[in-house]
């Protein structure tokens, strides 16, 4: 009634709803119950939550998020105050594979062998090659990422699918975290892995090297998470005009927003960088 009041007599709405007009007005001056001023500003902190995350948190991050300093409502309410205001996580879509395993390279072991639980960082290292789409054409974007803390150590993007792209990220990783040698690198079959080039780095600092079997992408799925996770909540959502506008918004994904913000499930819903200061 309050909503359509200007729209409508009081008086003819309080007798469809089979209401009295006093019982309206007394009900206007009734001060809001503690739950109903709680229930607003929960809603309020969802939304902010919501979309201060790039509206790409469901309810159970949400929750994580919302009651980490103290208990403030269970996931259920989180989940209907969600459903009531329409705020539904970003979708994925459909991408096709990049990986070229047709060559005539040394492929090597999978000593990883899917054992993603890793109690110590710098123990092992997961990477991969994905595109993204501009306008100006394919951007292609290589990622490292340590498995102990599933945090971004290196990445490198540009416009072609090569071994450069791989060694760059890989000099990346090197220089953010100097670590010690005997560290298990594991990547799939591509060529650009296999490359004499990229091998012979891995020897100079004493890594060893893991490869997925052939046509699986599961052996690595920690990796392929990150760029469905990327996809999902950035890239997706966006149309590129150049590669360089492309190049930014993942450089802030990854520096401001995964490595430093984003909740991660496996970490208990804390991020990668928190996560690995907590710890240390």
């Amino acid at each position: 009634m309050e909503k359509y009041k200007k729209e409508h007599c009081v008086e003819r709405m309080a007798k469809t709803l089979k209401i009295t007009r006093s019982g309206y007005y007394s009900r206007k001056k009734r001060p809001e119950s503690k739950y109903k001023i709680k229930n607003k500003i929960v809603t309020e902190k969802i939304i902010n939550i919501f979309h201060s995350n790039k509206c790409c948190y469901g309810y159970p991050r949400i929750h994580a998020e919302l009651n980490k300093k103290e208990k403030i409502c269970g996931r259920n309410t989180v989940y209907n105050i969600m459903k009531c205001n329409n705020l539904r996580a970003k979708t994925k879509k459909k991408y096709r594979a990049t990986t070229d395993s047709c060559h005539s390279n040394q492929v090597y072991e999978n000593i990883l062998d899917r054992n993603f639980n890793v109690n110590e960082p710098d123990k092992v290292w997961v990477s991969d090659i994905t595109f993204v789409y501009t306008r100006e054409g394919w951007l292609y974007l290589c990622v490292i990422l340590d498995l102990y803390s599933r945090k971004v150590i290196g990445y490198s993007t540009g416009d072609r699918i090569s071994t450069q792209l791989l060694l760059k990220a890989f000099m990346m990783a090197l220089q953010t975290r100097n670590p010690k040698k005997n560290i298990i690198f594991h990547s799939d079959r591509g060529v650009q892995y296999t490359s004499n080039k990229f091998q012979n780095k891995l020897r100079k600092y004493g890594f060893i090297c893991s490869m997925s079997r052939k046509g699986n992408c599961w052996d690595n799925a920690c990796a392929e998470s990150f760029f469905h996770t990327l996809k999902v909540e950035e890239i997706n959502h966006n149309n590129f005009k150049t590669r360089e506008e492309a190049h930014i918004k993942i450089f802030e994904y990854i520096e401001v927003f995964y490595n430093r913000k984003r909740l991660h499930s496996y970490l208990g819903y804390v991020s990668p960088e928190e996560f690995e200061r907590d710890i240390a």
